[in-house]
């Protein structure tokens, strides 16, 4: 068995350590292959990949591109993907229009709250001026100023379907994949379980909802979200993430069968931000021999 890790951020992008820290978790979970996908960048490969080899552990080069389609979130990951012209153009219009969606965001949110919360403001909380801005530090500026808990803030004002979210500038699916497809790597569809391809009023009312109404919603939606995943495998997905921190057994059993339906190959990972949640390095128990050797065979993999 090769225990992997295909899914874990760092401080690159929304996660809580460096990627050192992050190979270190690693390997003290007895993982012994893992990739860093932080959102919209590689900034930390190059400190993950030696991390990776002082520790004896297989890295794989990552990242996760935060695709939506309208307010449904569709992320991709990449593996495999160099340090190129086409990622410098990504990058580019990435931050570019990152920046953008967080103005739109700053915006609406002062207009709800009447607060006057500037963009110098949100940069406070943007340590990393080589990964582009998120909406955690859009967040992390409207708490400082309100002194009230991040996760709820986040959560009533700026997931999609509140009234702060923004889709600006936001990448379609296929453009993600063919993006990842252009710096060399190949693209798997992320956390599927999480595409929530809903009406404009059950969007709006979605994050109201109780657990169990949650769930039926999803019940109820699921061919929605399988016919994107259709569109998707038709337009070069190579690979699904079947084993995630948030998928049932049931749920991954349905996405196995689907990527095998489909020739599409199978990863996995915990999707790790940091010690405050519920994700951990190497849940779940992921084995990744049978996708490893294509993922070590990929440039850059160690």
């Amino acid at each position: 068995m090769m225990r992997a890790d295909l899914h874990l951020h760092t401080l690159c992008s929304d996660g809580a350590y460096p990627p050192a820290e992050v190979a270190r978790r690693c390997k003290e979970a007895g993982v012994v292959l893992f990739a860093l996908t932080d959102h919209d960048n590689m900034s930390g490969l190059e400190e993950g990949a030696e991390a990776a080899r002082s520790l004896g552990l297989h890295f794989v080069r990552g990242i996760e591109v935060s695709a939506y389609l309208g307010a449904t979130k569709v992320h991709i990951l990449g593996y495999g993907c160099r340090e190129g012209e086409a990622y410098s153009r990504f990058l580019r219009a990435r931050e570019e229009r990152a920046r953008a969606c967080a103005q739109d965001t700053v915006e609406k949110a002062n207009a709800m709250l009447s607060l006057d919360v500037t963009m110098e403001e949100v940069e406070l909380f943007h340590p990393r001026k080589d990964s582009p801005l998120y909406s955690m530090h859009v967040v992390a500026a409207f708490a400082n100023r309100l002194g009230g808990d991040k996760d709820r803030l986040y959560r009533d004002l700026f997931v999609p379907g509140a009234p702060a979210f923004s889709g600006i500038g936001r990448p379609l699916p296929e453009e993600a994949v063919r993006a990842i497809h252009d710096m060399g790597g190949v693209a798997v569809l992320a956390h599927p379980v999480q595409i929530l391809v809903l009406p404009k009023e059950v969007s709006e009312r979605f994050r109201f909802l109780s657990h169990e109404e949650r769930k039926e919603v999803k019940r109820t939606y699921a061919g929605e979200r399988n016919a994107l995943m259709e569109r998707l495998a038709d337009s070069g997905l190579d690979g699904i993430e079947c084993y995630h921190s948030t998928h049932t057994l049931s749920e991954t059993e349905e996405f196995l069968a689907f990527a095998e339906a489909h020739g599409l190959f199978v990863t996995g990972g915990s999707d790790f931000h940091s010690d405050n949640g519920s994700r951990k390095v190497g849940q779940p128990v992921f084995d990744g021999s049978r996708v490893g050797e294509l993922l070590l065979s990929l440039k850059g993999s160690v």
